[in-house]
């Protein structure tokens, strides 16, 4: 391992990052490491980890690299490893245009999730293509302390449980997971978004992530509660053969979510880099000991 790591740091409605690039995938980005990286007292700090490899270069991108050069290799920040992450997806874009990799327009970047259609705009935003949403059939249940919801059941490519609530305050502190039920609906635990009504196509949303706890914002999240609104409120585009938008606000700011008569899902929000520099090899190496 080099002396140094080259680093970033970005986030997308401050749900933040630690960004490594790593192109031809030889830095050796262990479950200890990643956490150690997005630990935010000992470490730099980040809900999770964008490890940028070239697909070519991963075994388990190998087979995107003709769709996509670039592999988003997503990491929670207790260094778990992650199918998705929406707001990750933007600032990884954003990271590869300051790189001078991508120009402005459109790119696509392969994740676990697939390959995701981006946009960079030149007002900053970006949107991505975040897929289908699947909606798995059977009642779900959450739980904070001794209050109970109804929740619906939304996969994005990872999986979701979204409940409407009074108050996002019913949500309590959200440091530990909310339980839910059946323990079958979710093999392999759950993120769990929390919503509230704000207005016609207008919601806020809590949201506990698998891995990292309560954040500022999860893409992916805002794109399940959108679909669960939707279907709520009655209106499935594929169906009706008319978009769907809602505004979704998170505690990091606000996301647009459109879902298209096609069943095809677009986010647009922000995507910045607000630091970078270098990691100490040794520090890092200690502080996986």
């Amino acid at each position: 391992m080099s002396t140094r790591i080259a680093f970033l740091k970005g986030h997308g409605t401050e749900n933040d990052f630690v960004i490594v690039p790593d192109p031809e995938n030889v830095i050796d980005l262990s479950p200890t490491a990643v956490a150690a990286l997005c630990d935010r007292r000992a470490g730099i700090g980040g809900d999770g980890l964008l490890h940028v490899v070239r697909s070519a270069a991963h075994p388990e991108a190998r087979g995107m690299a003709a769709e996509a050069e670039w592999f988003m290799d997503y990491r929670n920040g207790d260094g778990s490893v992650s199918e998705m992450c929406g707001n990750g997806v933007r600032v990884f874009a954003r990271y590869l245009q300051r790189a001078g990799h991508v120009a402005a327009g459109d790119i696509a970047v392969a994740t676990r999730g697939g390959v995701k259609a981006v946009h960079l705009s030149k007002d900053g935003d970006v949107t991505v293509g975040m897929g289908k949403a699947r909606l798995p059939e059977g009642d779900v249940n959450v739980t904070v302390g001794d209050r109970s919801w109804p929740a619906r059941n939304v996969n994005m490519g990872n999986p979701h449980a979204v409940a409407f609530v009074d108050d996002l305050a019913q949500a309590g502190d959200l440091f530990a997971p909310p339980l839910f039920s059946p323990a079958a609906a979710y093999p392999d635990g759950v993120n769990v978004e929390f919503v509230v009504d704000r207005g016609p196509g207008h919601v806020a949303m809590r949201v506990h992530e698998r891995g990292a706890g309560e954040t500022r914002s999860c893409g992916t999240g805002a794109c399940a509660v959108a679909v669960a609104a939707a279907r709520r409120d009655g209106a499935d585009p594929a169906g009706t053969g008319t978009h769907a938008t809602y505004t979704v606000d998170v505690p990091g700011g606000t996301l647009v979510i459109t879902e298209r008569p096609d069943g095809q899902i677009e986010m647009t929000g922000p995507a910045v880099i607000v630091a970078e520099g270098e990691i100490d090899a040794e520090w890092l190496e200690n502080a996986i000991r």
